[in-house]
């Protein structure tokens, strides 16, 4: 997002951003990112469960190479 602080264009930019709708490549990097980050916060607890978030993270990952 660009911002600009003369008269409204602060406010347009910012409006389009709202109803911008995320695109299939967006949503399944944030689930990415998501899983990564549970893979890690697990990681000192629960081994296991934390590779099963990493796996699931790469197939994901395989998803976005694919979409590209």
């Amino acid at each position: 997002m660009v911002v600009f602080i003369k008269n409204n264009i602060l406010k347009i930019n910012i409006m389009f951003g709202l109803f911008k709708k995320k695109s299939e490549k967006d949503k399944l990097y944030e689930q990415y990112q998501k899983l990564v980050k549970e893979a890690h916060s697990l990681s000192t607890t629960n081994r296991k469960l934390s590779d099963q978030k990493v796996y699931e993270a790469e197939e994901i990952m395989n998803k976005l190479e694919k979409l590209k």
